[in-house]
């Protein structure tokens, strides 16, 4: 299976899940580590739109696909399963309990989650710390400009 996710530059090859550790997400507390990627490459510019500020044009971004085998085991979250206010802004930490857990039980090399930017779309959660996790491999990283009118109050 092919995902993909942007990231800034000197961060492009890197698959640690540091940065969603030091941060948090979503679907992480701080303290977890997990890679964010995404099933198209539309909803990486969606969900990279949502967190910059409008007059901001994101720069020194790489596009980054990446494989994960076909036979990994995927725990799929439905947004039926979930509470009605999972996507909201900021987040409840609900979904971060939800996060948590999967990826310390560490029985899922990768979690499908739903997109709360982009209805219908889903992210991946790849988890750093699985067993399998050697066997994800990064098959590009290109160089990504964004289009500067989604960022321009027109």
């Amino acid at each position: 299976m092919i995902v993909f996710r942007l990231s800034k530059s000197k961060f492009a090859r890197d698959l640690s899940g540091k940065g969603a550790e030091i941060a948090g997400g979503r679907w992480n507390s701080k303290g977890v580590s997990v890679i964010y990627a995404g099933d198209s490459r539309a909803l990486c510019v969606a969900e990279i739109a949502v967190h910059t500020g409008l007059g901001t044009v994101p720069e020194d971004y790489f596009l980054v696909t990446i494989e994960i085998p076909d036979d990994a085991l995927i725990y799929e979250i439905l947004p039926a399963s979930l509470q009605p206010n999972w996507k909201s802004f900021p987040h409840t930490g609900a979904t971060q309990i939800i996060g948590d857990k999967l990826l310390k039980q560490n029985n899922y090399l990768t979690i499908k989650v739903p997109s709360a930017v982009v209805q219908g779309d889903f992210n991946y959660l790849i988890n750093p710390g699985h067993k399998d996790f050697n066997n994800v491999t990064i098959q590009k990283a290109e160089e990504f400009s964004f289009d500067k009118r989604m960022f321009i109050n027109h």
